[in-house]
């Protein structure tokens, strides 16, 4: 039976720390060639359908933590905050993998960011799974503690907005179109990033309900993957659209 290794958590969660710094200076100028920013005259050849894509690549999430679970004998997933905590992971991957991938109007996915897609999911999955199925110590009543309150709160509050801002992106598209319009309704009235805002937030009140290193790892290399790209894209709709509203802000709402 697997057993926890404090050693092994601080050596993952620190890598995927450096990753994020990692992502952020590759991105921060450049951004990642799919989507709306992908070069029309060098596409790759291996694509793959968005929804097929998509659902390839979050699988790993929501299946590495569970078979983790399967594994872990005696299950310990005590007291009932850890619980909590487990399932607010799987929840969001469990919509990311099997209902998201089903409505998504995307463009195909190149292979090679799949690829490099569904490592980090094995990675990261194993990680936050590991933590909280074989390390995670937690009292009797941290479901009252104000910092398992407040991070789930936030962690809602994100979620929602995300589903909301992929629901009016997609609402942008007839079926079979390609073409980018500008978002409107929700935070898009204040962001032009408003479903990585909303995913932003997420990820920082799991931090915050966890409380662990692995999370505010996660939380960061969130913060610095998906962030540039609300930058890219701001500046990709303030360039193609003329009556683009200048009000909006890239990602976070007044400020930038």
């Amino acid at each position: 039976s697997m057993q926890c290794f404090p050693g092994l958590v601080l050596a993952l969660s620190s890598l995927l720390g450096a990753l994020a710094l990692l992502q952020l200076s590759l991105h921060l100028r450049v951004p990642s060639r799919y989507g709306k920013h992908e070069e029309r005259l060098c596409r790759p050849r291996g694509r793959l359908p968005a929804r097929c894509a998509w659902f390839l690549q979050e699988l790993p999430s929501f299946l590495v933590p569970a078979l983790l679970l399967a594994l872990r004998s005696p299950p310990r997933l005590e007291p009932l905050g850890c619980r909590l905590l487990c399932c607010l992971f799987c929840w969001h991957y469990f919509y990311r993998t099997f209902i998201y991938p089903f409505f998504t109007r995307g463009r195909p996915f190149p292979l090679q960011l799949l690829f490099f897609g569904m490592l980090f999911c094995i990675y990261n999955g194993f990680l936050q799974g590991y933590y909280l199925i074989y390390c995670a110590e937690y009292p009797n009543d941290w479901c009252t503690d104000i910092r398992f309150t407040s991070g789930l709160l936030l962690f809602l509050l994100g979620m929602g907005i995300n589903i909301h801002s992929d629901l009016l992106l997609r609402q942008l598209r007839k079926p079979g179109e390609v073409t980018y319009k500008i978002p409107q309704g929700g935070l898009f009235t204040y962001v032009s990033g408003a479903n990585y805002f909303g995913e932003i937030v997420e990820w920082f009140g799991f931090a915050i309900a966890t409380w662990s290193l692995p999370a505010f790892a996660f939380a960061f290399f969130t913060l610095c993957c998906i962030g540039p790209r609300a930058y890219h894209h701001h500046r990709y709709y303030l360039k193609t659209f003329t009556d683009y509203p200048k009000s909006r802000k890239a990602l976070i709402p007044f400020i930038f």
